[in-house]
């Protein structure tokens, strides 16, 4: 009889109410995804542990939140803010405080596994509709009251973090609805604290709601896809995992309505107009720095899963991998939604996380078609649209795949991708429950400097001895893809890992890849910003932001490192 391997006990304890660890769990409070065997394995190996590193949990943040900061605003401006969207909708309780504050960043769930916390509002509020954030700003500049944005509080950036205090604007609460759809245009007004869910889902049910002939997708599924928020995906120029085809977050919107100090506006919803900079354009990626995002007009698709076409293979090396991939985009054939191509180091513990890296019959075919462990790279994805189009789509994949040397797996690899790819960032409480890090940073290249990126960045990566680099493309252009980066490591302490993330991000510039594909700025990345935009372009940015935000109100703090001198403030 074979030996049970060891695995961890992990933690599927109900979340405490009130808890720190209610606000950094990802997923539902009754959702888990834990590390296969073969993972456990892996890290053990990689990281000199032992089952015994497995046997106690550390940091948990089980305890209850408690902040000893009183809010920084009087009697009297509270009651006001209570007076403009009523008092249900407005809170000073510690945990609210504290959770509608907090995002993602690795930083930020540090802190609150050691009850740590670093920037809260004064106040949390939830806007019922526009013309309450209109009152609300107009307010918060009368008395030069900070404001900020909470939309699904999946920031990876520290992009939330009131560092000034103020009041933080929930804008999921009730700002949380697609208004209305034109068919003849096939475009929806959305509210921007719609979850990524529940728009998906109204889109695909628009004939019961909204009495359309066609059912319809965003086309945006990025892998924080249910707890992102639709206003978010725009401010922060985020991309989906079928962007290749359907278009990053940029090319999605084509209207947007803001309130700002120096006023209110809409951008209109023509498909293309000669009139000059597009402020639409300006106003998307702007991370609630000149103002708050209240509508937006997205483009929609036809809903038709019915045609969507699977494909997976195996190519003998990274090389073959990316120049299949470089003439797949170039192909002038059509796109794929879904197409991510994974190195050696990928491959290899992915296929380990599914079950296949190491069975006996799938090495036994790997090796009849010369695809060897620590060489070989999968590629998977998708082709949507039309039936014929689909088809023809893949057969195209498929051909160009051959020529370089690439074995087909069917499409199953892609179908079980996709079963569980919004859970696997699950794991990441089980690792740091023993003190394991996972974390990732991405990057926009081109096809001439990809090489040398991902050699670069893995080299400083690897340079750090037991840490784990998996490298993916997932985004593609016909000039270009991105690259990103996970990494995972035991760090002896924060001050070395934030050293080490530092030093990561400084190796993506220097190696000529841009500070963020697809996260956004916040304040994690804007030490980097200037020296990546220039000081021409920075001044561009500055101009902006004090022409919509001239108090510096509109979510500071420093993103985009639009901070003013401490002497301006």
């Amino acid at each position: 009889m074979a030996e049970k391997k060891f695995l961890p006990s992990w933690n599927e304890e109900p979340l405490r109410k009130g808890s720190y660890r209610s606000i950094f769990k990802l997923g539902r409070p009754d959702e888990f995804k834990h590390p296969r065997g073969e993972l456990i394995e892996i890290v053990k190996h990689e990281f000199g542990m032992s089952d015994v590193d497995f046997q106690k949990r550390q940091f948990e943040g089980h305890e209850t939140v408690t902040l000893d900061r009183k809010p920084g605003l009087s009697d009297g401006q509270i009651a006001k803010f209570k007076e403009i969207v009523g008092p249900e909708n407005v809170s000073l309780e510690d945990y609210d405080r504290v959770k509608f504050s907090s995002g993602q960043t690795l930083r930020e769930v540090v802190d609150l596994r050691h009850n740590r916390i670093a920037d809260v509002a004064d106040l949390v509020v939830k806007p019922r509709n526009k013309h309450d954030v209109q009152n609300i700003v107009r307010y918060a500049c009368e008395q030069k009251i900070p404001v900020s944005v909470y939309g699904g509080g999946s920031s990876v950036v520290l992009g939330i973090a009131p560092r000034h205090g103020g009041v933080v604007l929930v804008m999921n609460a009730h700002m949380n609805r697609v208004l209305s759809i034109n068919e003849l245009n096939q475009t929806a007004i959305v509210q921007p604290g719609m979850m990524g869910p529940d728009y998906e889902e109204a889109l695909n049910q628009a004939p019961e709601r909204f009495n359309t002939r066609h059912r319809y997708t965003g086309g945006h599924f990025p892998q924080s896809f249910e707890i992102s928020s639709v206003g978010g995906w725009v401010v922060t120029l985020g991309s989906g995992q079928a962007s290749t085809y359907y278009g990053d977050a940029y090319n999605l919107v084509i209207g947007q309505e803001y309130v700002t100090p120096a006023g209110s506006f809409k951008t209109r919803e023509y498909p293309a107009s000669a009139t000059g900079p597009k402020i639409n354009d300006i106003m998307k990626g702007s991370e609630g720095a000149f103002g708050i995002l209240v509508e937006q007009t997205m483009k929609i698709y036809r809903f038709q899963p019915e045609n969507r076409q699977y494909f997976s293979f195996m190519f003998p090396s990274w090389d073959a991998a990316v120049d299949a991939s470089r003439e797949i985009m170039q192909g002038e054939f059509g796109m794929p939604a879904v197409y991510r191509i994974s190195d050696a180091e990928e491959t290899d513990h992915g296929l380990k996380l599914f079950g296949a890296g190491g069975k006996r019959w799938f090495e036994s075919l790997m090796a009849m078609a010369g695809k060897k462990p620590g060489e070989r790279c999968i590629a998977m994805g998708t082709a949507e649209g039309e039936k014929g189009y689909t088809r023809h789509v893949k057969a195209q994949i498929k051909k160009i795949s051959k020529k370089y040397g690439a074995t087909y797996l069917s499409g199953f690899p892609a179908r079980k991708w996709e079963k569980t790819r919004y859970k696997e960032p699950l794991m990441r409480e089980d690792w740091m429950d023993y003190g394991i890090i996972v974390d990732t940073l991405e990057t926009s290249v081109t096809w001439d400097n990809l090489h040398r990126v991902h050699q670069e960045v893995r080299a400083f990566i690897k340079g750090r001895p037991r840490t784990v680099c998996m490298t993916h493309a997932s985004h593609f252009y016909p000039n270009g893809t991105n690259l990103y980066f996970i990494f995972m490591l035991k760090p002896d302490s924060w001050e070395e890992f934030s050293k080490f993330h530092a030093g990561i991000i400084s190796a993506i510039v220097q190696a000529g890849g841009s500070i963020s594909h697809h996260h956004g700025v916040g304040r994690l990345l804007a030490p980097w910003l200037e020296n990546y935009l220039g000081p021409e372009q920075m001044a561009v940015l500055r101009v902006l932001k004090n022409h919509f935000d001239p108090q510096n109100l509109m979510n500071p703090g420093g993103l985009l490192a639009l901070e003013p001198p401490a002497a301006e403030r």
